[in-house]
């Protein structure tokens, strides 16, 4: 059996969207999952991220998680919002309907990505 750190992988993987979803989780929390998952995914894989709001009713999470992003990584990351709760299944179809890439990963708001993840 071949373990994990003798695998090669080609260069020309497909792009990917990552996609987080939350319904209130803590804006430190999720800026660290973004932060990770830019910090140890290539750039060139990683096409977008995607936040999607299950109708969250922390103020945190609107104006200054909108500021943030938008300030720190310009047109990698969306944010989509919902008008009311509609369950991590219909969320994580939002996000699928906004992903822009082949490939797209589905993940809690509240994970941290590791090199070669």
């Amino acid at each position: 059996m071949i373990g994990c750190k003798q695998m090669s992988y080609p260069e020309d993987l497909p792009q990917i969207s990552v996609v987080f979803i939350f319904v209130n989780e803590a804006l430190s929390v999720i800026l660290r999952s973004v932060h990770s998952v830019v910090n140890h995914t290539p750039s060139h894989l990683l096409k977008e991220i995607i936040l999607v709001d299950d109708n969250s009713d922390n103020v945190e999470l609107k104006f200054n998680l909108d500021q943030y992003v938008h300030k720190r990584y310009p047109g990698l990351v969306k944010i989509v919002r919902n008008n009311k709760r509609e369950g991590l299944i219909r969320a994580r179809i939002q996000g699928w309907k906004a992903a822009t890439s082949p490939v797209v990963g589905f993940f809690d708001a509240h994970v941290e990505f590791n090199i070669g993840w």
